[in-house]
């Protein structure tokens, strides 16, 4: 099996380096996801800002949880689903809400229904949603602008997920506590 190293401040290359120093100011730690990706300082980068604009779109914190848990559950991924579920606690978000999004269960409303569904049609036809989507993800007061965020945070999601497919990257002990498997 091939092996990818998992970085840290001392042994990432220059261009990661201040990346995960902020990882460390603001966490305590570098994330086993971010040691990875600092082999590759572009993905890194772009990983991180991708995550910086997503997180300021217009969704609040439950339906950011929403965007990311649904991609996350939809694609497998076996640690950003635990490190998801951590991060919507401390963005305290209902954990009714993150736990039927680990366990594909009804969303608590029809308006975070409506933005799960829509988002799985983004990932499950690649892009291709139909008009009854659209419709219905409208009708439940999202816009154009959300559906153009939904295809940021897929973007942020995609990376991280594969990333983490590839590498098999272990899940950092803070996050342990939300294992999670299908």
């Amino acid at each position: 099996m091939n092996e990818f190293k998992i970085h840290s401040v001392e042994t990432a290359p220059a261009e990661s380096k201040a990346i995960l120093e902020g990882s460390i100011k603001q966490m305590g730690v570098v994330p086993n996801l971010f040691g990875t990706m600092a082999e590759s300082p572009n993905i890194l980068k772009a990983y991180t800002q991708l995550h910086e604009l997503f997180a300021s779109t217009s969704f609040d914190a439950e339906e950011l949880t929403v965007v990311w848990q649904t991609i996350n559950v939809e694609h497998e991924c076996h640690y950003c689903v635990p490190a998801h579920t951590a991060i919507a606690h401390s963005m305290k978000v209902d954990a009714t809400l993150t736990e039927a999004l680990r366990n594909s269960e009804a969303m608590p409303n029809k308006k975070l229904q409506a933005l799960h569904d829509f988002t799985l049609s983004m990932v499950r036809n690649r892009g291709n949603v139909s008009e009854e989507d659209l419709s219905a993800f409208f009708a439940e007061g999202y816009g154009q602008q959300q559906v153009l965020e939904i295809i940021l945070g897929l973007s942020q999601k995609v990376i991280s997920n594969y990333v983490n497919h590839v590498a098999h990257t272990p899940v950092d002990p803070m996050f342990e506590s939300f294992a999670w498997k299908k």
